[in-house]
């Protein structure tokens, strides 16, 4: 009962009711996992991207969403591998470093952060075939599932870590706010937040606990030029991440529904529906 109190009043409001009722139109649809799962290239035009109602669904793959920011020259993780067929992963061929992550999904799910065979996010060391197992489930459980196997990012000093999240919070090129995550692993660590000028602001969720101020990044400047970029051609509202590397701004992922629109705080719910009413007025 508790727990449902807490949900209930985690999401009220007119920010989370917006949420919502994309998260319905997106994906309360026949066609949605067609829409999300038909693989696309940074080759194909933007009319192909654009060809289908709230094509942005396209962009939850995250092949899809590797690919559109690749078309705009964001940086990206490099691709050792992709597929469904997880047996032909060369686990001998990696580097002793690499990520490995599901093309579809949320909250950092089956993904392997793996250092020399310890898995930063859940703390186990596992042999390659202990990965094979999960991975082989998984995709026997989702027709439409790959996996994608991917260079491990080095933070700005060339270490290997979990590296902070950048998360963008974005309406058609402009920037609301920027969340920054240090991370313990895929739901605990502290946060803050801070406008495109990168001045503190006050909490605009309360999922982490909140942590002190803390310097720009390095490439703080490029991340912004990126973001908003992709924000653009996004067209609508859209949350994206980004982690500041040994090599600059690299590109995480596009997020349309960010935590439901949970844990927002009454400051951040009029941030964000007062940039949302200003620049994506009356779209979804």
């Amino acid at each position: 009962m508790l727990a449902l109190l807490k949900s209930y009043l985690d999401h009220r409001g007119q920010y989370p009711a917006r949420i919502r009722a994309r998260h319905q139109q997106f994906w309360n649809d026949p066609n949605a996992e067609i829409i999300r799962n038909t693989m696309l290239d940074a080759e194909h035009s933007l009319g192909t991207w654009k060809n289908v109602k709230h094509w942005q669904r396209r962009l939850s793959n995250k092949h899809n969403s590797r690919e559109f920011a690749g078309k705009f020259g964001c940086k990206l993780p490099a691709l050792f591998w992709e597929g469904r067929e997880v047996d032909e992963i060369d686990f001998s061929s990696l580097p002793k470093n690499y990520v490995i992550r599901p093309t579809i999904g949320h909250s950092s799910n089956n993904v392997f952060l793996m250092r020399d065979g310890y898995n930063l996010f859940d703390k186990k060391y596992y042999q390659p075939s202990e990965i094979l197992a999960v991975l082989k489930k998984q995709v026997s459980s989702n027709q439409h599932l790959n996996f994608l196997v991917e260079e491990f990012l080095q933070n700005e000093k060339g270490g290997t870590e979990i590296l902070k999240d950048y998360k963008i919070f974005c309406f058609n090129g402009e920037i609301a706010c920027i969340w920054v995550i240090d991370r313990l692993s895929p739901n605990s660590g502290t946060s803050c937040f801070y406008d495109q000028d990168w001045n503190l602001i006050k909490p605009v969720n309360t999922k982490y606990k909140p942590s002190s101020r803390q310097d720009p990044p390095a490439c703080f400047n490029e991340m912004l030029a990126q973001a908003r970029l992709l924000s653009k051609a996004y067209e609508i509202f859209v949350r994206i991440d980004f982690y500041a590397t040994v090599n600059g701004a690299v590109f995480g992922e596009f997020t349309p529904t960010p935590s439901m629109g949970g844990n927002t705080t009454k400051f951040g719910q009029k941030l964000l529906i007062n940039h949302w009413d200003k620049y994506c007025k009356g779209l979804i």
